[in-house]
């Protein structure tokens, strides 16, 4: 075990088997490794399972860190929530007013941003209504691989998204688009005049005490411990397997590119649903489903059932070789905060971890026993 488990964390692990099964069956179904904290009425467990590194026999560090790809969605949200309730911003007003350089349409408001309703190309591709994969600047193959090392800058990302028509009429639809996201993080640094990153440690991250969590700009070096994340692709006909721990994360700023750790992750998302972070007004506008999507501002709201808890608020993320989960119930008492590797095991995604995820969420927010889960 990795010697960042304390002795509390490994006698919880002892009484909370259902949880180490419920991690395990995602390592069975392929992915290289797993770190899960659950934090519920009967305290706080974190265990890991698979390997930090493959070809060697460690587990993941049970709070290493690792890229939370689209939870950062979540932090750059209330970020922009907090200058709405300091009045600095105006979530029915056009992002244009802020943003001018851009020629946006004004009729895309700073809510449509938040919410995805925009029409705004996602600079990172997109998916025809036929399933037609409509490429961006490459964020997949050995493209992206060849390029993982470059840096954009935010307005390069924006400049890019407005070069291609737009997917619908501001707020006539739903679209899930990184490029609302960096434009998000573009209107905070106007309005503030300091950086993203300043304004995230001033706000969030040092208040929350969330000494773990970084945005990393250009960075690409995880900090500090952490499992390493795998990329498997076909080129020219064959599968390849690549390391792909480092990566420069800048083709995602304020939509993807945060690091953190699942400790990080339940404090923040504790403190955001137990009312900490933005006045009630706004945190109950921020957890109102819009749309297909049923998305509010940087979270989704899901309803799990009866049997297995009813509504939790959530923000999942993923970049190629990571992946991060982040749950929690409406009162922020009880959280699930995950990071995902991926190996070189030949897996069907889209089938193997919904059904997995299926049986954890059921496990820790619906009491789910072993193999009682469905």
């Amino acid at each position: 075990m990795s010697e960042s488990v304390t002795v509390s964390e490994i006698a919880a692990g002892q009484d909370r088997p259902e949880l180490q099964k419920a991690v395990q069956e995602f390592v069975d179904a392929g992915f290289a490794g797993l770190q899960l904290r659950v934090h519920d009425e009967r305290g706080e467990w974190a265990g890991s399972a698979g390997v930090r590194k493959l070809g060697e026999d460690e587990k993941p560090p049970v709070n290493g860190r690792f890229r939370i790809g689209s939870s950062t969605k979540t932090f750059t949200a209330t970020l922009v929530l907090q200058l709405v309730a300091d009045g600095e911003i105006e979530l029915d007003s056009p992002a244009d007013d802020h943003l001018p350089e851009f020629g946006l349409d004004r009729r895309i408001t700073v809510r449509m941003l938040l919410q995805h309703t925009s029409g705004i190309f996602n600079h990172t591709g997109e998916l025809d209504p036929d399933g037609t994969y409509v490429p961006g600047i490459p964020s997949i193959g050995q493209e992206w691989v060849d390029n993982r090392f470059h840096t954009y800058r935010p307005e390069e990302l924006v400049r890019f998204a407005l070069s291609k028509p737009a997917r619908f009429e501001p707020g006539t639809d739903q679209g899930y688009s990184n490029t609302n996201y960096t434009l998000a993080l573009l209107l905070i640094e106007k309005v503030t005049g300091r950086s993203y990153a300043e304004e995230m440690r001033r706000r969030i991250l040092e208040p929350l005490g969330l000494s773990d969590t970084v945005v990393p700009g250009a960075q690409t070096e995880i900090p500090g411990p952490h499992a390493h994340g795998y990329y498997r692709y076909e080129d020219a006909g064959q599968w390849k397997v690549v390391d792909v721990t480092r990566q420069n994360p800048s083709l995602l700023h304020g939509t993807g590119d945060m690091i953190s750790t699942t400790q990080d992750l339940r404090t923040f998302v504790s403190a955001l649903n137990g009312g900490r972070l933005l006045p009630a007004a706004l945190l109950a506008e921020m957890r109102t489903p819009h749309g297909k999507l049923g998305y509010g501002f940087g979270l989704f709201v899901q309803d799990l059932g009866p049997d297995c808890g009813g509504t939790v608020f959530h923000h999942n993320g993923s970049t190629l070789g990571y992946g991060a989960l982040m749950y929690s119930a409406p009162d922020g008492s009880k959280t699930l905060t995950a990071s995902l590797t991926s190996g070189d095991a030949e897996i069907d995604l889209m089938q193997v971890f919904p059904q997995a995820l299926q049986k954890l969420l059921k496990v820790v927010f619906g009491g789910g026993q072993d193999g009682a889960a469905r």
